[in-house]
């Protein structure tokens, strides 16, 4: 990875820094409906309430499209990679169609809202392709084009796309969107704020009484009654229906840079080969120029070394776009469901007023769009086609997710119990830059030393269910491999669903 492309993060926060934080919760707050998390499951749904009369709030631990919509590819389509074969055979013909006529729906909704609202977010109408360079790999495609076609996609097979480098074949959707998600989620914010909705930046939530009225209380002790609550978090912090179970945590690396204009892909591009790869590009200035976005790496947070595979993509993009000056470089997070299709809709089999939105394994700006129009729709009472598919409570696709299921908690078990027996290097061993760690009288400390030699200790325990954290290097973090949690080198939290930092201790 160049050196440049060390010191910048993602190009989404950093074109658009969305200006002074909105102040935290200060003091009690009644409201129709609370949503927790402002990425863009949660402003989405905010923003389909607001408009539907309903008094909102919205509470942010961060900033506003800050967390995982912040780093995303930015990628908005309903082809999402080889899933319409498998839900074919898992879901039926139905569940497919489905789930292709409720992602294009949120599409052509986004749509709507940016022509209404007047967003200037570098929206561009492009082909999605999935494609593979494995001749062997033919016959799936084609396919994966029969089944997105099935389910109502205007999906074809091609062997010829406007990427640089031949490719055995790819699946071709047409009408899709690439954006600027940070600049859209801004724009819906303003305008959810002009319609009556509150949001509350710099506010982390503790708790939820499920009583009626429900309760939603903070670290500042404020507290927000509402009828109903939307977990719009990514990864639920509350697990009252066995989510994390079903759910697991997935990272993967971005860089970015310059490209004349007539070097354009002119489409967006994934390939589940080579620890897939994604390809797209984005207007970069006037000259025309664009920016290369090339996405790829996936790694369960907290395993191996970021570095080598953020090398790893960055040589992958120079071999095919000779000369690319990668000026950008950042990671996302994605979560997974065990048995492919979102988690959308009441939080728990006894939920009657908690709602959930997560499991997006990666497709989360439409998901995400889509999960807004249906929790809406369920909170107000209206009826919507693909409740059922997305229903978190849903038994029939049981038996089907088991293999999934066992595999997710085998790992999760794994590393709870494998990663205590791992040896400790010494203190004086950690060179300034580097994390480890390390046994301090009778315990295990996640340390790290900083540029200047100083020493920063945390308990190596996670907050959420106590798993070992994991150093990454590249983006000097402590991360949890079992559930994603992540944490700053001074123990804050950085991302959930742990809601508390690594306690402090001194060497």
């Amino acid at each position: 990875m160049t050196e440049k492309a060390q010191v910048k993060g993602s190009y989404w926060l950093q074109t658009a820094p969305g200006g002074a934080p909105r102040p935290a919760l200060a003091e009690d707050l009644d409201v129709d409906v609370a949503v927790i998390g402002a990425g863009v499951a949660g402003l989405s749904t905010a923003w389909e309430l607001t408009r539907a009369g309903r008094s909102v709030a919205v509470l942010e631990a961060g900033r506003v499209a800050a967390g995982v919509t912040g780093h995303t590819s930015a990628k908005l389509t309903a082809l999402h990679s080889l899933v319409y074969d498998k839900l074919r055979r898992t879901r039926g013909p139905g569940g497919a169609r489905l789930y292709a006529r409720s992602q294009s729906e949120a599409i052509e909704h986004a749509a709507g809202i940016v022509e209404e609202l007047g967003i200037d977010c570098d929206w561009e109408t492009r082909d999605a392709y999935t494609y593979v360079c494995d001749a062997g790999r033919v016959d799936e495609l084609r396919a994966e084009a029969a089944a997105a076609r099935e389910a109502g996609l205007p999906a074809t097979f091609e062997t010829e796309t406007g990427l640089p480098f031949p490719v055995a074949g790819a699946v071709k959707v047409t009408g899709q969107v690439q954006f600027h998600p940070r600049k859209y989620l801004l724009a819906l914010a303003e305008d959810l704020e002009a319609h009556g909705g509150r949001i509350f930046e710099g506010t982390t939530v503790h708790g939820l009484d499920e009583g009626g009225p429900c309760r939603v209380s903070t670290e500042s002790g404020a507290t927000v009654t509402a009828r109903d609550v939307v977990v719009a978090t990514h990864y639920p912090i509350f697990d009252r229906a066995l989510l994390f179970a079903r759910l697991s945590p997935r990272r993967e690396l971005v860089v970015a840079g310059s490209i004349e204009a007539d070097r354009d892909v002119d489409g967006m591009y994934i390939t589940p080969d080579d620890n897939t790869r994604s390809v797209r590009t984005a207007p970069l200035d006037e000259a025309g120029r664009r920016l290369l976005i090339v996405t790829g790496e996936h790694f369960t947070p907290g395993t191996g070394d970021t570095r080598e595979r953020f090398d790893r993509l960055s040589a992958w993009a120079g071999e095919h776009f000779p000369g690319v000056d990668l000026t950008y470089a950042w990671a996302t997070q994605d979560i997974d469901p065990t048995d492919t299709v979102p988690l959308v809709g009441p939080l728990h089999p006894g939920a009657k007023h908690t709602y959930v939105a997560t499991g997006f394994g990666g497709w989360g700006l439409s998901g995400g769009m889509m999960a807004g129009r249906l929790l809406t729709a369920q909170i107000t009472g209206e009826e919507c086609p693909w409740s059922g598919l997305y229903d978190p409570r849903r038994l029939r696709t049981a038996v089907r997710e088991a293999p999934s299921f066992f595999k997710t908690q085998a790992e999760v078990a794994r590393h709870f119990v494998g990663d205590r027996l791992r040896p400790a290097p010494p203190v004086d061993a950690l060179p300034p830059g580097e994390g480890a760690l390390v046994r301090v009288g009778g315990d295990r400390l996640a340390v790290y030393r900083d540029e200047a030699g100083a020493l920063h200790a945390v308990s190596s325990r996670c907050t959420h269910l106590g798993c070992l954290v994991s150093f990454n290097a590249a983006e000097r973090a402590w991360e949890c491999p079992c559930h994603g949690s992540r944490f700053d080198t001074d123990g804050k939290v950085i991302q959930g669903p742990a809601t508390k930092p690594l306690e402090r201790r001194d060497i």
